[in-house]
């Protein structure tokens, strides 16, 4: 192998480690829009293993795309009542074969919740799996591991003016 076909492979494994970045980037706006569609298409078509913890363990994205709309897109008074704000860093991304990857974040939580006037603030760890599916990286496993919580009450002080979502 020549040093260029050595910095051009490198540059290769680069580009692939940005790629998955970016699909988690996408999962993480997704996640804070309400955008059930962009969610859903973060993972493979099918058989993606999630385990969220409390919020549950599947066996294919579809389920939890499904609880993810009903939760983030909960409306009272024509208005949505559950804002969240979801923060992913130091990917720790380890190619596995040219359309394979592990990969782990550290996510940064926040929940205003205006049905039971609280706020959520919770740290953990995302594990995941990555793999190439048409030409693009899908996510094919996810295991958050929550690291602590804290959930306190809103006051009366506290107003949240909700802003825009498609």
């Amino acid at each position: 192998m020549t040093a260029f076909d050595a910095l051009a492979g490198r540059l290769d494994d680069l580009d692939r480690i940005e790629a998955i970045k970016q699909l988690k980037y996408r999962y993480f706006r997704a996640c804070d829009a309400k955008d059930v569609d962009g969610f859903r298409a973060c993972f493979i078509r099918s058989g993606a293993r999630i385990d969220y913890g409390p919020l549950g363990r599947y066996d294919d994205a579809e389920p939890m795309a499904k609880i993810f709309g009903r939760v983030a897109r909960h409306q009272a008074d024509g208005q949505f009542v559950v804002f969240d704000m979801h923060h992913g860093f130091h990917p720790g991304i380890t190619l596995t074969s040219p359309s394979t990857a592990l990969g782990r974040w550290t996510l940064k939580f926040r929940q205003v919740n205006l049905l039971d006037r609280t706020e959520t603030l919770m740290t953990g760890e995302y594990d995941d799996e990555y793999i190439v599916e048409d030409g693009a990286w899908r996510m094919s496993a996810s295991t958050l591991t929550e690291r602590w919580r804290l959930r306190r009450p809103l006051g009366p002080e506290d107003a949240v003016v909700p802003g825009t979502f498609s």
